[in-house]
């Protein structure tokens, strides 16, 4: 009955022609560019000092420094590491004189695993201000917020 009616007002139907749509469809590349950004937001920690340090507890208050420190840490057998590269007790002064352009306003954190000998830790200390680098300091972990001790 419809198309007995659409014949008696002109006999065809008429059809549209559509344009090729020229936009740009930007929802995939935006997908994966937060799929990215998840993806290095996720991975970013991981990618800090690789040396494994257990580090012990301090009541003090976090140091605001807008210099990116250099890392010096002493593992639980006592080894050094620069960053995370193993280094021998004799080149640490040499090596961080290298690093640093002989600058003696560096900032050092020294790392020093719980299980290590306090002395041990000292010693590494000592090495890096007979290198001449005064901005030397230790690194804790804040405790947990519960109280105990």
């Amino acid at each position: 009955m419809a198309i007995a009616a659409q014949q008696q007002r002109g006999g065809r139907r008429r059809r549209r022609r559509h344009a090729a749509m020229s936009e740009i469809n930007v929802t995939p590349f935006v997908d994966v560019m937060l799929v990215l950004l998840i993806i290095f937001m996720v991975t970013a920690p991981l990618l800090t000092v690789g040396v494994q340090v257990d580090l012990p507890k301090t009541q003090a208050a976090l140091l605001q420094d807008p210099d990116e420190p250099l890392a010096v840490s002493v593992d639980a057998d006592g080894r050094i590491f620069i960053q995370d590269t193993e280094i021998e007790d004799g080149a640490l002064a040499p090596r961080l004189i290298a690093i640093t352009g002989a600058n003696p306003d560096i900032r050092i954190f020294v790392r020093g695993d719980r299980a290590i000998d306090y002395g041990r830790v000292m010693q590494v200390m000592g090495l890096i201000n007979a290198a001449g680098f005064d901005r030397v300091a230790l690194i804790a972990e804040l405790p947990l917020s519960g109280g105990s001790r």
